[in-house]
């Protein structure tokens, strides 16, 4: 059955789009939706159009400082909206631009997006929501937009999150690296290690000045709060720490030290293999990863065919104890019994 020709819209039905368009967006004084057009392809696909105007008779104002300005010009502007059924949906307005004494011209605000975004704040809501559950290819394949798009949504998101963090007064903070783009670029997070899950800051690269831009937002007052910083052996960090907040305790964490033990373990394996080879004893050839596994994520019967080496006279069998018995130390609640374990392990 070949589908049915859409009836045209009357100025009723028009009237009724306007108004519940007008509710659907939120739109309020001094902007006014004046009209809302369809253009239909065939029954899956079209656009709607929805027209946002600005009413003349409101003083406009300076989005920096809110004074009262005399008008430039208008500038049309786009932003793709949340679908109307099956349909795209693309607001359309003409943006008044003011010129401002101290801040020059400038475009006022829109209430339904944020300044140099093409898409509605709802829709950007459902970005992040989709982000949640996909990857940026995924999303912007299903949204139809292209990956920079979709990346420069959760920007802004993050953006958004940062500014409403709250630094008042954090008492443990960590401060950690992570890498992306296959490792070749980095970025600095600091956690409040007292709420989990709350992040304070991020800043590009591993550097003393990204940790220096989160003491620089904390402030001196806060910096002098700090009571505890976690963070892994970087110098940067540690020098940044040390000049903000000199009161500070210092922790490195569990997992950085575990790696430069594992690969002080590893040095003394290669160095002794070499040796024992030149005299025809193979017995730690291909054991890297034997002295490099956590024993709780060692199956039974690996770890009974780790004894016989464990418990040799050899080399590296004392390093990995040695090792093992400074992970030890995280397992202490008391710090009196903690501080003597800690005596006889570096005395060993």
């Amino acid at each position: 059955m070949p589908e049915a020709e859409l009836p045209a819209l009357d100025d009723e039905f028009r009237m009724q789009d306007t108004k519940l368009y007008q509710r659907l967006l939120g739109v309020h004084a001094p902007w006014a939706v004046e009209g809302v057009d369809l253009d239909v392809k065939d029954v899956r696909e079209g656009t709607v159009t929805v027209s946002v105007s600005h009413d003349r008779s409101v003083p406009l104002r300076c989005p920096e400082c809110g004074a009262e300005c005399p008008g430039y010009d208008t500038r049309e502007r786009r932003w793709r909206h949340l679908d109307t059924m099956q349909y795209r949906t693309i607001l359309v307005a003409q943006v008044p631009r003011v010129r401002c004494p101290t801040h020059d011209v400038r475009q006022v605000d829109v209430p339904w997006a944020e300044e140099g975004s093409r898409f509605t704040a709802l829709f950007e809501m459902l970005v992040i929501d989709w982000l949640k559950e996909a990857s940026f290819a995924a999303v912007a394949r299903r949204l139809n937009m292209t990956w920079d798009q979709v990346a420069a949504v959760q920007d802004r998101a993050v953006e958004r999150g940062l500014a409403r963090r709250d630094l008042t007064e954090p008492k443990t903070i960590g401060v950690d690296e992570t890498s992306f783009k296959k490792g070749h670029d980095y970025v600095t997070v600091v956690s409040d290690l007292d709420a989990p899950g709350h992040v304070l800051h991020v800043a590009d690269g591993r550097r003393q000045g990204a940790l220096n831009s989160f003491f620089e937002v904390l402030g001196e007052d806060g910096a002098k709060g700090l009571e505890r910083v976690a963070m892994d052996m970087w110098p940067a960090y540690i020098n940044s720490t040390e000049h903000h907040a000199p009161q500070a305790e210092i922790i490195f964490d569990k997992f950085h030290i575990a790696k430069h033990l594992g690969d002080a373990i590893d040095k003394v394996r290669r160095s002794e293999n070499k040796a024992l080879a030149a005299q025809g004893d193979h017995r730690l050839l291909k054991t890297k990863y034997l002295w490099l596994s956590n024993p709780e994520n060692m199956s039974l019967s690996r770890w009974k065919a780790f004894a016989d080496l464990r418990k040799s006279e050899l080399k590296v069998a004392r390093a990995w104890a040695i090792k093992e018995m400074a992970m030890s130390l995280w397992g202490y609640r008391k710090r009196g019994w903690a501080e003597r374990m800690w005596d006889r392990w570096y005395q060993w």
